[in-house]
């Protein structure tokens, strides 16, 4: 086995709403999708995101499309409208999301 970031195996979407941001990880391909669901879970997620200190992490499968969606909670510096620190918004945070290291065969 080896390690690559996830943005080999998936890219991602994201919004923001308040304190909430929401991250979809798609895979390119059908074939990864199951070893995404194996590996990327709501606990690596808030290990992931541990210095922004989510109070909450939820995983939302959609197999029909290859996805999963994750919500994290209290992880934007209380919102856009009320923080200074651009970089803690949606786009930035998928970012690091998909350099979250995963495991694939040789």
């Amino acid at each position: 086995m080896r390690e690559i970031p996830l943005h080999e195996l998936a890219h991602g979407r994201t919004g923001d709403k308040g304190n909430i941001v929401n991250i979809s990880v798609i895979a390119y391909r059908a074939e990864d999708y199951p070893l995404l669901v194996e590996q990327v879970t709501p606990e690596r997620v808030a290990a992931h995101f541990g210095h922004r200190k989510p109070t909450a992490v939820k995983r939302h499968l959609l197999p029909n499309i290859g996805a999963m969606n994750f919500v994290l909670d209290d992880v934007l510096d209380g919102g856009v409208n009320d923080s200074l620190n651009l970089d803690s918004h949606g786009k930035a945070l998928s970012f690091h999301l998909l350099a979250l290291k995963v495991s694939v065969p040789s």
